[in-house]
């Protein structure tokens, strides 16, 4: 593989892992076929989301559909990514509520208007919740590597798997289809 093979590749990462990352909170999806708008004033409870994985992921679907408000009450200060990033990382750069929403909103600059909705209902058992995603969205351009035309619709999939701990997400583990991605956007 040549260095500027590895290059594209390593700048690619952060907005293919971020945009699959959005995956984990498509589990929540079930009930809205619209995003919500950032910083939504009208955000439920925290406190109720905390004692129910169900609200828990409802939030955690907001959070990656760019409601950021959400991301402190169910992201744990201690809060760490497991994924295999384009570049070779292993997510572990990615720490707490604000390297969450900063991964999150990273990927959101190259698919403004990313939806990631349930394929299927997720998977609770004990303090881990699964879930199985597709995400939508319009490349708006900015993808290093890709030769995409600004304006083309990209559908991917994916599943996230969260522990849950005190009320909070603490490990994620994204497995997601890159070249699935990667190949829509012209940068394999």
């Amino acid at each position: 593989m040549s260095t500027a093979t590895r290059t594209r590749i390593r700048l690619l990462l952060p907005a293919a892992v971020a945009a699959l990352a959005v995956s984990a909170a498509t589990a929540a999806a079930t009930t809205s076929s619209a995003a919500p708008a950032a910083h939504s004033a009208t955000a439920p409870d925290h406190r109720a989301a905390a004692k129910n994985p169900k609200a828990m992921l409802d939030a955690w679907l907001r959070l990656w559909n760019g409601d950021y408000t959400q991301a402190e009450a169910i992201i744990s200060p201690a809060f760490t990514v497991h994924a295999a990033l384009l570049d070779g990382g292993d997510g572990s750069s990615i720490r707490g509520a604000d390297g969450l929403v900063a991964w999150i909103d990273q990927t959101r600059s190259a698919f403004p208007d990313l939806h990631f909705a349930l394929q299927i209902d997720p998977l609770i058992a004990g303090h881990h919740a699964s879930v199985r995603w597709t995400a939508t969205g319009t490349y708006a351009g900015g993808f290093p590597g890709a030769k995409a035309q600004p304006g083309t619709t990209v559908t991917f999939t994916g599943t996230d798997t969260l522990r849950i701990k005190d009320g909070k997400f603490v490990e994620y583990w994204l497995n997601s289809d890159t070249l699935q991605l990667l190949t829509q956007l012209h940068a394999v």
